[in-house]
């Protein structure tokens, strides 16, 4: 029975770890998302000076990631489509294809539909892991009920101070879904989009790069992609449900936007205020 109870309040202590750190997750969406907003600003106003547009893409990306998050990847490749379509010579030429039929993949909450969310995820993390977490978060939680919020809070805090953090947060949602083999295979879904992206077109991305389609589509899913991970924040923020981990919110906050201190650093320090509320016997989500 000692042993039990011991097992117990050590398991409390780090679900309690997990809860704080993923309380300061949301900081770190805004910190990610901030650092990338200077220079694609520069980049808007030194290539074509469209103020305007960049502020709508960027506005559109955030909007979609609070209100929208399941078809994020649509705003994101409308953004970048509609500045394709601008600077465009030729309507009608070079125009992208979805195939619905893609979408009906799964509809349940099995295998399948489990390796369509980590391929979404693999194939979709524009500018970072954060731009999909809506997405992620939406099937995870509320359509598949996979996770919790929390446990979903937890997934993203632990990918953050893991190498490959997009891969690791996918490999806790497929855990938390079908246990070990869940997790090996979303992460090898995840993983498979970037490495065939390298392996199968490394050869023609510096051509892409001076492609002024290419560049005309970037220039408006790249703004739009900021605006995203940004919005994720909200949603991110929206998880909580103690009073102590807004405080460790508004405590992270302050650590990285102000102090500047490091994500890892921060979110172990987070992490170790939620086991200290833990052996204080403070309520955990």
């Amino acid at each position: 029975m000692r042993r039990g109870s011991k097992s117990s309040a050590g398991g409390r202590e780090t679900g309690a770890a997990g809860a704080g750190a993923g309380a300061a997750v949301a900081a770190v969406a805004v910190r990610a998302g901030s650092e990338l907003i200077g220079p694609s600003h520069h980049h808007a106003m030194e290539g074509h000076g469209h103020l305007l547009r960049w502020l709508v893409y960027l506005l559109a990306g955030a909007v979609a990631a609070v209100f929208i998050g399941p078809y994020l990847v649509l705003v994101l490749l409308g953004c970048g489509l509609a500045e394709m379509a601008r600077r465009s010579r030729f309507s009608g030429s070079g125009a992208f294809v979805l195939k619905p039929g893609l979408l009906v993949a799964a509809s349940t909450g099995g295998i399948g539909a489990l390796a369509w969310t980590a391929l979404k995820v693999g194939a979709l993390s524009f500018g970072g892991g954060f731009v999909i977490i809506p997405l992620m978060q939406q099937d995870a939680v509320d359509v598949y009920h996979w996770m919790t919020d929390a446990q979903f809070l937890n997934a993203v805090a632990l990918g953050q101070v893991t190498p490959g953090p997009v891969v690791a947060t996918v490999a806790a949602v497929g855990y938390a879904a079908h246990g070990v083999g869940g997790a090996l295979l979303a992460a090898a879904v995840a993983f498979i989009p970037s490495f065939s992206f390298i392996l199968l077109g490394g050869g023609r991305f510096e051509r892409l790069r001076g492609n002024e389609r290419a560049r005309a589509f970037l220039d408006g899913a790249g703004p739009a992609a900021i605006g995203a991970i940004l919005g994720s924040a909200v949603t991110l923020a929206g998880a909580l449900s103690e009073g102590w981990q807004v405080v460790v919110l508004a405590g992270a906050a302050v650590a990285l936007l102000i102090v500047r201190l490091s994500v890892v650093v921060t979110l172990v320090g987070a992490g170790a205020i939620g086991a200290v509320i833990a052996l204080a016997g403070g309520p955990l989500p």
